[in-house]
């Protein structure tokens, strides 16, 4: 079994794509991050729905973040196993997923109703009155819907990562380092004189 003694190689604790899957059909809120003009970066929590593997989002067109997407469409979102509702299945993934990707807009009416029938769903389940309160909610004048597709997933499987500090996972669970740890951590530990891992 694979043990580790400190907690500096952690671009080996991946997600599979079924995890991924399971983890974005149930955690119920995201950070969805953007860049303002002058360079700061915000994130804003909201409610999401994952479908054709992209993050679907809505708010008002008067918020600055609808400038600043359409000016700069290079977004990330962060989604956590803390957004899971109470009493969630002990067996889904646990960690958190930020996804660097691309914000595009839409504001057909085919495509908003057809988002907010599923966001109701997932915000209500079994309860067909909620679902039709929040889709007559949402449906308003300055909505419109992000969605977000994704170019890079930066993955934290704490459960992996726990098995790892416990030695109890092998060194077959792991996943591949990434040049975060492949490569730069290495100039780090050279720059403080210390061998190579």
């Amino acid at each position: 079994m694979a043990k580790t003694t400190d907690h500096e190689i952690v671009s080996i604790y991946p997600f599979s794509d079924e995890q991924v899957n399971q983890m974005m059909h149930n955690s119920m809120e995201c950070v969805l991050m953007w860049a303002t003009k002058d360079s700061w970066p915000v994130g804003v929590t909201h409610a999401f729905v994952w479908e054709g593997d992209k993050i679907w989002i809505t708010f008002s067109e008067h918020r600055h973040r609808t400038a600043a997407i359409k000016r700069n469409p290079k977004v990330s979102v962060n989604v956590s196993s803390k957004g899971y509702n109470d009493g969630a299945s002990a067996d889904l993934p646990g960690g958190a997923i930020t996804f660097k990707g691309t914000g595009e807009f839409h504001n057909d009416e085919e495509t908003k109703l057809w988002f907010y029938r599923l966001l109701a769903q997932k915000l209500n389940p079994g309860n067909p009155d909620g679902e039709a309160y929040w889709v007559d909610f949402l449906d308003s004048p300055l909505r419109t819907v992000l969605s977000v597709t994704s170019v890079k997933k930066i993955m934290y499987n704490s459960k992996l990562a726990g098995g790892h500090m416990a030695g109890t996972v092998s060194e077959e669970e792991l996943g591949e380092r990434l040049s975060s740890d492949a490569v730069r951590m290495n100039k780090s530990r050279e720059d403080k004189g210390l061998d190579p891992r």
